[in-house]
C-alpha cells in the first residue's frame, strides 16, 4: 500500500494515549495503527505550502520567496515580543496579524527535555504541547494579546530554559521538577504588565505519548540525502517518527517535501 503527498505536520488529538494522523493527498493514516510496521519514505519533489510550485524549501516549508514574503512566517512567530498588531502596526500583513495576535495567548511550562517556558495560542493547547513532545505542562499565564506573551516568556527566559533538547526529549531522558513549584519560584519574575493575568490553581496536564521503544543512539533522517528510507516504526512524540534502528524523522522539519510512504509486507 503506498500513500504519497507534502509533508505537513501531523495533525495530534489528545487521548489517553496521544492519537496521530499524517495527511497524504487522498487518505489520512493514524500512525499509531503502524506500530512495528516496516514503512518505506521516499522524497520526491518540493512544493511550497504557499505558492505550491516545485521550488527548493528553505525554511517552515516555504520556498525562499514565499519565506520572505508570507505572513505565516512573519519574524513575530518565533519571537512573540516582536507583535505590533496590538499596536496597528503591520509587519507584512495587518488584518492577517491582528487576527491571530489579538486573541488569547498562553505563557506556560513544559517538561520535554528540562524544564522550559513556552508561548502558544489558547487555541493551540494543548497541540504545541504534543508537537513539542512534551510530558507535562502547565499554563501559568493567560494575556489578551501575542504581544504580553512574548514580553513574559524574554522575562522568563532568564531563569528557565525556552528551548528543547529534541535528543534528551526523543531518548525520553526528562526532568523530574515539579512545574508547580518552578512556577511559584518564576512568579517574582513576571513583567508587571501581566501580574493581572496569572492564572492559579491549574492542573498540570500529562501527555503519553505512542511510543514502544526509545532510541539510545540518534541518527536524523535527512530524505535529501537518503531519499528512500526503510524502517520499522517504534513510536511517535512530538512531530518525530522513531523507528527501531535509531533513525528519527522530524516530519515537521521536512514540510513541503512531497514524498510517498509505502507500507511493506512483512514476513
Amino acid at each position: 500500500m503506498q500513500y504519497q503527498g507534502v509533508l505537513q505536520k501531523m495533525q495530534t488529538d489528545l487521548q489517553e494515549v496521544i492519537q496521530y494522523y499524517l495527511l497524504f493527498d487522498n487518505d489520512v493514516l493514524n500512525m499509531n495503527q503502524l506500530l512495528d510496521k516496516k514503512l518505506t519514505l521516499a522524497f520526491k519533489k518540493y512544493q511550497c505550502l504557499n505558492c505550491s510550485e516545485d521550488k527548493e524549501i528553505y525554511r517552515q516549508g516555504f520556498c525562499k520567496s514565499c519565506f520572505y514574503e508570507t505572513p505565516l512566517a512573519g519574524e513575530w512567530i518565533m519571537h512573540p515580543e516582536k507583535s505590533t498588531a496590538h499596536l496597528g502596526i503591520a509587519d507584512r500583513d495587518l488584518a492577517f496579524e491582528q487576527q491571530v495576535q489579538l486573541q488569547p495567548h498562553i505563557v506556560y511550562l513544559a517538561l520535554s527535555s528540562n524544564v522550559k517556558v513556552g508561548v502558544t495560542r489558547k487555541s493551540q493547547v494543548p497541540t504545541r504541547w504534543i508537537d513539542q513532545g512534551a510530558v507535562q505542562a502547565l499554563p501559568i499565564v493567560e494575556v489578551p494579546n501575542r504581544y504580553l506573551a512574548g514580553i513574559t516568556e524574554v522575562a522568563l527566559k532568564e531563569h528557565v530554559a525556552d528551548k528543547t533538547n529534541w535528543r534528551a526529549m526523543l531518548k525520553n531522558e526528562v526532568a523530574t521538577d515539579d512545574l508547580n513549584m518552578v512556577r511559584k519560584t518564576l512568579t517574582a519574575f513576571l513583567p508587571e504588565e501581566v501580574q493581572q493575568y496569572v492564572l492559579e490553581d491549574v492542573p498540570v496536564t500529562t501527555l503519553n505519548f505512542p511510543v514502544e521503544q526509545y532510541p539510545t543512539k540518534i541518527k536524523s533522517l535527512n530524505l535529501l540525502k537518503t531519499p528512500n528510507y526503510t524502517g520499522v516504526l517504534k513510536g511517535v512524540k512530538g512531530q518525530y517518527l522513531i523507528f527501531e534502528d535509531n533513525t528519527v524523522f522530524n516530519v515537521r522539519n521536512n514540510e513541503g517535501l512531497v514524498v510517498t510512504m509505502t507500507l511493506e509486507k512483512q514476513d
